[in-house]
């Protein structure tokens, strides 16, 4: 992955700069935040992983099953549905508490996009609503975060295997995924379960665990393709 460019955003240095769209559809497997959650389960499978480099236990949607393939809940599905935050807000970053972007991605490449900054200096909507979804972003890591801890102390999240088998004899095994256990849900004291309840983790964990169900429709959509 090449290295990031960031700056500092500022009216100076960045007076005549304009977002362009995001032309590319979201990765296969995208980060996901809690209060999108229930948003994405309606069209996709969602499981907890490690990040690579850290290590840390983190949420995604699962949108493609081969990185190479197109992705299999169309950029057309999630529009007004669920649009995540992580792949919306590409090229912008939170650095402490400043806003900083990526010079380098092609959104600020598009002369004729949308302006950051207006006459005045100040923030156009553009770039209001995307430091909105920065700050949403950021509160939902550290919500999600709290959830995944408070599944793991409960013993809540369990690894799962999946393996697909295709029409075309190809089978896929995907590896590195948690979930939610609904037995071991049941498995809670009274005392337990109130405790994620008034929390609000609760009905994270049966969403999360509800939506492998997806991970069907996923692969009867590939096969279509397959066989299209």
């Amino acid at each position: 992955m090449a290295a990031q460019r960031l700056e500092l955003l500022n009216a100076n240095d960045h007076a005549g700069l304009r977002l362009g769209p995001i032309h590319d559809a979201p990765p296969p497997f995208v980060q996901i935040v809690l209060d999108e959650f229930a948003s994405a389960a309606t069209l996709a499978p969602i499981f907890v992983t490690r990040a690579e480099t850290t290590g840390e236990f983190y949420a995604g949607a699962i949108l493609g099953l081969k990185p190479e393939e197109p992705p299999l809940v169309a950029r057309e599905e999630l529009t007004g549905v669920f649009e995540p935050l992580d792949w919306s807000r590409r090229g912008f970053h939170v650095v402490g508490e400043q806003v900083a972007i990526d010079r380098d991605d092609p959104r600020f490449a598009d002369s004729a996009g949308e302006p950051l900054f207006g006459s005045d200096g100040g923030p156009t909507p553009a770039l209001a609503g995307m430091a909105q979804a920065l700050g949403r972003l950021k509160q939902g890591i550290d919500d999600t975060r709290a959830f995944i801890d408070a599944a793991l102390a409960h013993k809540l999240l369990e690894p799962i295997e999946v393996s697909l088998k295709f029409d075309d004899g190809e089978r896929l095994n995907l590896a590195g995924l948690y979930t939610i256990s609904l037995d071991a849900i049941g498995e809670l004291g009274d005392a337990e379960a109130l405790a994620l309840l008034r929390a609000g983790h609760l009905q994270s964990a049966y969403t999360v665990a509800q939506s492998v169900r997806q991970l069907g429709r996923l692969a009867q959509r590939r096969n279509a393709r397959l066989t299209g």
